[in-house]
């Protein structure tokens, strides 16, 4: 995994998780990669998967069965929608918005791209 400079390394292993989960890699009440794995897998330390970890349960995305391990929570896609938008909304799209009216570039050809690139990358693949 390639870690940039922001969000906090942390963040950025709980979005990787939450890809997974909106993916269907990882499905509800699965079990998890445990920290140290996930951990050697990245080749980052227990200790920021471990942050990872917690910042998920807070937002109801994946639960610690004490003695078993992790599994992704039975609401995770809904959770992740919720925070993941509301992130979007308000952190993304803003100045998303603001390039597209500086560049003149038209809301028409934002939408045929984008439904060309979910076309490409999520319709036609094979599960």
């Amino acid at each position: 995994m390639v870690f940039k400079d922001s969000p906090a390394i942390y963040i950025q292993i709980a979005l990787y998780i939450c890809e997974q989960i909106l993916l269907k890699k990882w499905k509800a009440e699965e079990k998890i990669m445990s920290i140290r794995d996930l951990g050697e897998l990245i080749e980052i330390s227990p200790n920021t998967v471990q942050r990872a970890y917690d910042f998920l349960q807070q937002k109801n995305i994946i639960v610690n069965k004490r003695g078993i391990g992790f599994f992704v929570g039975p609401d995770a896609e809904e959770n992740i929608l919720s925070f993941r938008r509301e992130q979007f909304m308000e952190n993304e799209l803003p100045e998303m918005l603001r390039n597209l009216y500086l560049l003149k570039i038209d809301m028409k050809k934002v939408n045929d791209l984008y439904e060309r690139f979910v076309k490409d990358n999520f319709l036609n693949k094979k599960k």
